[in-house]
């Protein structure tokens, strides 16, 4: 099922919500796993349930360019209390393909997972990266996302580091 979202369209991005299994995500999903064999060694292993990206529990989208997907994030429910809240999300695969970086993809989709998430009823989105994704780390921290402990699958992990935002809670 896709469902095009109205505030999409920022920089050429459209965000679309699309089920896990959709072609594009899988493709995508593929091409960021690939990306961290490259800069760790080997797949992100995390427990993922697609079912935990069925709304209301969490979203997953795809970010076109025209028809061309370039672009993926999620959120799914998250059991992490994180900046005063339990109510929380946790972003997931969030990437952006090469030849599509550095024109604001990442920001815009990082902004709809955060507007979709507190439209949903969460408090805070929390999220994982790692050491060698220093422009991912860059990302978050500009976008207002502070570091917390780690959590869950990546709490021991000495290479992940773990951020936190509040939300704006949704309007109406």
């Amino acid at each position: 099922m896709e469902v095009r979202s109205p505030e999409a369209g920022g920089g050429g991005l459209q965000v679309v919500r699309v089920d896990y299994g959709h072609p594009d995500a899988v493709a995508l999903i593929e091409q960021v796993q690939q990306e961290y064999v490259a800069r760790y060694g080997g797949r992100d292993e995390s427990p993922v349930d697609p079912a935990m990206f069925v709304p209301p529990g969490g979203s997953f989208f795809v970010g076109y360019v025209g028809r061309t997907p370039v672009a993926t994030g999620a959120w799914r429910r998250s059991d992490v209390e994180a900046l005063g809240t339990a109510v929380t999300a946790e972003v997931k695969r969030m990437y952006v393909v090469p030849a599509a970086q550095r024109r604001g993809h990442a920001r815009r989709v990082l902004a709809h997972l955060e507007t979709t998430a507190a439209a949903a009823g969460y408090e805070a989105l929390v999220l994982e990266t790692g050491l060698r994704q220093p422009e991912a780390m860059t990302l978050y921290a500009s976008a207002g996302y502070e570091s917390i402990p780690g959590f869950g699958y990546y709490k021991d992990a000495p290479l992940s580091r773990c951020f936190a935002k509040r939300l704006v809670p949704a309007a109406g």
